[in-house]
């Protein structure tokens, strides 16, 4: 084959390729976002809507995701590590040993949400609503479970539920 074939072929093949394929990590916030292998650690993203994003292996490090919507959202192996979730919206969600270690993630909604083998060692889920979550594996050394609603959705976890539901 010539070499100018080729170079033309190798275009048409990028110009078939959907926009979505092409998707950047500094593409903003929205629904369906894909930032795979993003870091966006210390950003901002109270209030944010990433309904249905893909989070893989993406990394929120001490970031305020204060109230976000990350219902549907796919982060598997994506790391929370001190990230502040308060009052975030997990449901249905896929964050498959995610790493929330020391996060805080009060009176957040995880309904639904698949965590197996995640970690949440010394997270803050005070409040927090598990119902239909799927935790086999998930590792809650020192987290605080007090007052959330436990995985079968009637359970609440006593006071001084640390690591178990009491």
């Amino acid at each position: 084959m010539k070499p100018f074939t080729l170079i033309s072929a190798a275009m048409l093949v990028v110009a078939l390729i959907p926009a979505d394929a092409l998707a950047s990590c500094t593409d903003p916030p929205g629904p369906e976002v894909q930032w795979t292998r993003c870091y966006h650690d210390g950003r901002d993203f109270s209030n944010a809507n990433l309904a249905g994003a893909t989070l893989r292996d993406a990394t929120f490090q001490r970031s305020n995701m204060t109230k976000i919507n990350l219902t549907n959202a796919r982060g598997f192996r994506a790391k929370l590590i001190s990230a502040t979730l308060t009052g975030a919206v997990l449901d249905g969600a896929v964050f498959s040993e995610a790493d929330f270690t020391r996060a805080t993630l009060t009176g957040a909604s995880l309904k639904g949400a698949d965590l197996r083998r995640a970690r949440f060692y010394g997270t803050i889920l005070k409040g927090a609503d598990l119902s239909g979550a799927r935790m086999d594996g998930a590792e809650l050394l020192e987290a605080d479970l007090t007052g959330a609603t436990w995985t079968d959705g009637k359970r609440i976890c006593g006071p001084g539920s640390i690591g178990q539901c009491n």
